[in-house]
């Protein structure tokens, strides 16, 4: 089949709404991900109050959830290779309806913490199975707003969860909204299963032709690339690579900073400025939603200028700033409401940047562990976070995280320049 021929098929009306029901069943999948990462911390206050936990040990359940995390991260992409995206991504839905009702029964620290642990292995799967999916399955034109709608949906997943859940929790206790949040993930599973056969096999042989003419291209480019290495070998260029490393870190410090944020604004707002527990959670979720919005904002930035290094630093700049002003004390309650706001949406703008520098710094052939490599980071920043800012909070510092993650987004920005001087580097070699 034509390059030409499989343009046209996958332009073709039955295509676009195959494509655009398969983002939407990624996206709700996805958005379970991010929405049960914040499920143990917005029930911090109230698992205080009825086991007496310190926030260092509160922290430490998180962390259990993103060690877990990073070591599904890391391993599930061999299995996704083996036996199929789908079965694998059912897997992660189902691992957190688990995970809820075990939290929902918790009767002390042990059983919260297999929770998290059950919880974290089930997060780690989704990013190998989401993108395996959207890889095969949407046509190349769209894979564009296939990624920037599974980064969307994600952002409203986190935006969800602390609304959600202090809801429930002051209609009823937080054991109901444990319950509540696992039955959620289980009725997208059930959405998912109903619909999977536009994740397991396009819908027509010609769509399926089509994936295979572009996959076919793609392998022929990439005859000389690391793609065609061994892993050993492709470890060792990655490893030496100062690029990968500076990604690394940045993701590392971005996620540090976002965990004081998710994992403590809410007992923050109500220490700093007496914001009670629901209308702080309900703050956290504007957080969310203007990062979610701000994500949108970025796209446009990306294609406007080449330079993502700067469009990150001003964005994470900014979104500092606006937590040194948070964590000043000097805002009336509702300004500091929307001042978290504010901050949500700078970082969210940084994001698609981000996801291009990323991109540039991916030698040929090695996008996908270069992927794993940096969102590892990810987890590595996640679980050092809240330990770390919760026994700030312990120890009386109750703006600290806050400072905290300003000082991270600083780090990161300083780190996204280090990225991009050594992606020209290398291509500046290159050409030489």
């Amino acid at each position: 089949m034509s390059a030409v021929n499989a343009e046209l098929i996958n332009d073709s009306p039955e295509a676009k709404r195959r494509d655009w029901q398969i983002m939407a069943l990624i996206g709700a999948a996805h958005s379970c991900s991010h929405f049960f990462q914040l499920v143990i911390p917005t029930l911090y206050l109230s698992l205080a109050a009825q086991f007496g936990y310190s926030f260092a040990e509160l922290g430490t359940i998180t962390a259990i959830f993103f060690v877990m995390s990073g070591v599904g991260q890391s391993s599930s992409g061999f299995v996704v290779d083996r036996i199929g995206a789908t079965p694998v991504l059912y897997f992660g839905l189902a691992g957190f309806v688990v995970s809820g009702a075990l939290l929902g029964l918790a009767n002390g620290y042990l059983m919260l913490a297999l929770a998290a642990a059950i919880g974290g292995v089930a997060n780690g799967v989704f990013h190998p199975a989401d993108y395996s999916i959207l890889n095969l399955r949407i046509s190349p034109s769209r894979l564009g707003h296939a990624f920037s709608t599974h980064g969307f949906t994600g952002n409203l997943g986190w935006a969800i969860t602390p609304v959600f859940m202090s809801t429930i929790i002051y209609l009823a206790n937080w054991r109901v909204a444990a319950f509540a949040a696992g039955g959620l993930v289980g009725l997208v599973l059930i959405i998912v299963i109903l619909g999977r056969r536009l994740l397991e096999e396009p819908t027509n042989e010609k769509a399926a032709a089509s994936v295979q003419t572009v996959k076919s291209q793609a392998e022929s480019a990439a005859e000389h690339d690391l793609a065609n290495a061994s892993v050993l070998k492709t470890l060792k260029i990655l490893s030496v690579q100062p690029a990968l490393w500076g990604a690394f870190f940045f993701f590392m410090f971005t996620s540090i900073a976002l965990s004081a944020v998710q994992n403590y604004t809410i007992p923050m707002l109500d220490d700093v400025y007496g914001i009670d527990k629901v209308l702080a959670g309900t703050t956290l979720s504007a957080y969310m939603a203007a990062a979610a919005l701000g994500m949108i904002a970025g796209g446009f930035l990306v294609g406007a200028t080449p330079n993502n290094e700067r469009t990150i630093a001003i964005s994470l700049f900014l979104a500092g700033g606006l937590l040194v002003l948070l964590a000043s004390g000097v805002l009336i309650p509702a300004v500091a409401m929307v001042v978290v706001g504010l901050a949500g949406f700078c970082a969210g703008v940084a994001t698609p940047s981000r996801d291009m520098l990323i991109r540039q710094a991916a030698p040929k052939g090695a996008t996908g562990t270069v992927y794993g490599l940096v969102y590892s980071g990810m987890d590595v920043g996640a679980s050092l976070g809240p330990i770390g800012f919760g026994i700030m909070l312990d120890a009386g510092f109750n703006q600290g995280p806050w400072l905290g993650a300003a000082m991270a987004f600083v780090i990161a920005a300083l780190l996204a320049y280090m990225v991009a001087r050594a992606v020209m580097h290398k291509n500046q070699m290159q050409v030489a």
